[in-house]
């Protein structure tokens, strides 16, 4: 299986040319699925399965990797499919979401693909709320179906919203209750989790699905509304998006002399040096791990505070 990742160390060079590498892969039967490779760190039969007694559902068991315990989610039960049955032969996909390392299992690996992604699409509407899909692309002539993992991850694990008490600062929000948070992401998960933080700190949210429409709709603000742009205290974007990715979103303002002076936070469940590096080469002034409030909350209170030193 390692020969199918042979190209996962190039991945940097994609950082702010809004491309991405999909690896595709089958469940059971004909359909395509696709995960960005930066999530994946292995491809491989799986080892020995261990049973866990009150697991979840789709959960088989977990087994060892680098000496570390990793759950393996059967993929195809985990959206809604039936499940492949665990055999000698099957096949892992270990992944890192959120600063924990899983195991999905599959079918069988097809490819990885190297796209731009202006090729990639939203889900049609008609798909409903209930899909497991953040997006689709078009593939040598067949439909591509992005996996939605942190739908995936919240329903097994569900996320918390909450900020510590101690965290919690309601005086230094005092003054901001007019500012809001731009939150750019293609996941609704990923941005009810944001949306509901920020407002337990106090704040207003304002949602864009992708960089694209988040763009569009920064630069309307810059052209015809200064007044709303001046109200914007950070943009916080995702880094995989549909029609255009965070890093290149973020390139995109520090391009523009009415939009450069945003903060931009990249908020992301990549983790790693490399991300770190990549947030840092086009520009953004924060990178933060997803599904972490108090964090999240840190960040935002020290936007806050630089803001009112600077009008101090």
């Amino acid at each position: 299986m390692s020969g199918v990742l042979a190209s996962v160390d190039q991945r940097t060079n994609l950082v702010g040319e809004n491309r991405l590498e999909l690896l595709m892969f089958k469940l059971l039967g004909r359909q395509t699925y696709a995960i960005n490779v930066f999530k994946v760190q292995e491809v491989l039969k799986l080892p020995n399965l261990t049973a866990m007694p009150h697991r979840h559902p789709s959960i088989c068991g977990v087994t060892h990797f680098r000496g570390q315990t990793v759950p393996v989610i059967n993929l195809s039960q985990a959206i809604g499919r039936p499940p492949i049955e665990v055999s000698e032969e099957s096949t892992i996909i270990v992944t890192e979401y959120n600063r924990t390392v899983q195991a999905f299992l599959v079918g069988g690996i097809e490819r990885i693909a190297n796209m731009n992604w202006k090729e990639i699409s939203a889900p049609p509407k008609p798909a409903g709320k209930d899909h497991y899909l953040t997006a689709i692309t078009n593939f040598n002539d067949e439909i591509i179906e992005v996996i939605d993992v942190e739908k995936i991850l919240a329903e097994i694990s569900p996320y918390a919203t909450d900020v510590s008490e101690g965290i919690l600062d309601a005086d230094l929000v005092s003054g901001v209750q007019d500012k809001f948070v731009l939150v750019v992401d293609d996941s609704p998960v990923a941005i009810a989790q944001a949306q509901g933080t920020l407002e337990k700190i106090g704040l207003q949210v304002i949602t864009a699905s992708n960089g694209m429409n988040a763009h569009v709709m920064l630069e309307n603000w810059a052209e015809n509304n200064q007044a709303q742009l001046d109200r914007c205290l950070m943009v916080l974007t995702d880094a995989e998006m549909p029609e255009m990715d965070g890093y290149r979103l973020t390139t995109e303002i520090r391009a523009n002399e009415r939009l450069k002076h945003l903060h931009v936070v990249m908020h992301t469940s990549l983790s790693g040096g490399f991300n770190k590096a990549m947030a840092q080469r086009v520009g953004c002034n924060h990178l933060l791990s997803k599904f972490q409030p108090d964090e999240l909350a840190e960040v935002v209170y020290e936007r806050i505070r630089s803001l009112k030193e600077l009008e101090a």
